[in-house]
Formats: structure tokens, sequence, C-alpha cells
């Protein structure tokens, strides 16, 4: 039996495989959240659970530190990617259509800066926002995570601005349009896959973010979630079914979000992939 014939059968299964590799983490932890804390660390521990129950659920949802947590963490997430958003658009226009005297060396930096990881930066970004007194303030936190994410914004839609002809503008220009008509009236529209693809990875990449959060925001009310869930598990008190829980609840923003755009986002890591 030669390859092509066994390949539509074999690349289903092989999907299928890898699918059950990356999601059976999740799985892992949606049934240690749906289990007593104590079976949690049962010996041997077991891939059921013997009791099953959703306490943990009405725990967390009923504790003011993770409602705080979670507010923390819708905040800084959705005001960073506008941020992000809002600047990388006519920055990625202005270099993508435009010449003007440093453009490469700017473009290369932008492209440098993606190369530092916050881990070795963030003893700096503390001590500038301990000068400014904005340790343990939403701002620092937004500030600091839109700066992370906006270059890969600008890279991602340069490349779709870049990419569409000069024709178009022409064209808006004889219609009496501005720079800033033609940019929002007739370009932006037309790379929207890409302005859909940097706002799913730059709302991701701030929801994840862990190290920055860790070391600027002191106030327990004021952490985000990847850092206050840790306060489930301590050396104090281990209450693993409810960060299991937490950590479930944790991820459906990004499911939902997924979901409602996930078009757009195969649309336009296609098409950058094309252009």
């Amino acid at each position: 039996m030669s390859w092509r014939q066994i390949r539509p059968v074999m690349m289903p299964v092989f999907g299928l495989l890898v699918a059950i590799v990356f999601l059976s983490p999740y799985l892992v932890m949606l049934l240690d959240s749906l289990r007593p804390g104590s079976e949690a660390l049962a010996s041997p521990p077991t891939f059921l659970p013997h009791h099953w129950q959703l306490d943990a659920y009405g725990e967390i949802l009923g504790d003011s530190r993770f409602q705080n947590w979670l507010k923390t963490s819708v905040l800084v997430a959705f005001a960073s990617t506008a941020i992000v958003i809002v600047v990388a658009i006519p920055a990625a226009y202005f270099t993508a259509r435009f010449k003007f005297p440093g453009k490469t060396a700017f473009l290369f930096l932008v492209l440098v800066t993606q190369m530092f990881a916050p881990t070795s930066l963030v003893v700096g970004i503390y001590r500038e926002f301990f000068e400014l007194s904005m340790v343990n303030t939403y701002g620092a936190l937004i500030l600091t995570n839109s700066a992370f994410n906006l270059a890969f914004a600008v890279w991602i839609m340069h490349g779709f601005f870049a990419a569409l002809p000069r024709e178009l503008e022409e064209a808006a220009e004889l219609d009496g349009n501005g720079r800033v008509g033609t940019m929002m009236r007739v370009m932006l529209p037309l790379t929207l896959p890409g302005v859909v693809t940097a706002t799913i990875f730059t709302f991701i990449a701030v929801w994840n973010e862990y190290v920055v959060a860790l070391t600027l925001m002191q106030d327990d009310a004021k952490k985000p979630l990847t850092v206050g869930i840790n306060s489930y598990v301590t050396g104090y008190e281990q209450n693993w079914d409810q960060l299991f829980a937490a950590s479930i609840v944790a991820i459906i923003p990004v499911v939902i979000l997924f979901a409602v755009i996930e078009k757009h986002l195969v649309g336009g890591l296609t098409a950058g992939s094309v252009k």
C-alpha cells in the first residue's frame, strides 16, 4: 500500500494524536479542579476523580481576591491591546508606504527590541517606575505590556500595508481623501486580517505575562490572575482544587476570543505568509 493511499487516513490520525498531546494538560487540570483538594495529593494518583464536585469553582468565584485579580487582568489586557493597536496602525502604515531617512535602521531597531526578554529588563523597569512613583499601579503594568508588544504588532501590520498597491492611495487622493482618511477608509479595511492577528497575539501575551506583574504589583488586590492564583498553594495552605479551577477560568476569555475571531486570525496568518 502506497503513502498516497494511506495518507487520507494517517493524516487525521496524526493530527488527533498531536491534539491529544497538547490538550492533555488542560484535561488533567480540569479533572483535578473537579476533585477534592486532598484527593489531588493521593498516592497512587488516579486519572478520574473518586468524588466529583464543583465546590472549587463556587469558592473562587465568590472569593473577593479572585474577583480583583480577574478585574486587573481584564483591565490591563484590554487597555494594553488598545494602546498597541492604536499606535501600531499609523506606525506600520507610515513605515510601509513612505520613505524617510533612517527607515531601515528604524525597522531594524524595532526588530531588535523583540530580542530582549522581560526578565533581563525587569530591574531597570522597576527602578524607572519607582522613581516615577508608579510602582503598584495599573498604569505601570499597562505601559510596560504595551511597550513589549508594540514592535511585534508593527512588524505584522507593516507587511500587510506594504503589500497593498499604491494605486489604491492614488485613487483615494483623487476622491479627496487626505493621508489619514486614506489610511482609515481605504487601507485599514484591507489590512483587517493583520489587525486581528496583531490584536489576538497582543492580548494573549499581555494576559499571560507574569514576570513584570510579579515585580511591579505588590498589592494583593491589584495583582493579575497569573500572579494572584499562586496564593492558593503556599507553604501555609494548599488548595489545589481551587488553583486548578482558577486556571480553568483564566483561560476562558482567551478561548472565547479565539472562537470569535478564528476566521480572521487564520486569514491573517495565511495572508501574511503569502505576502
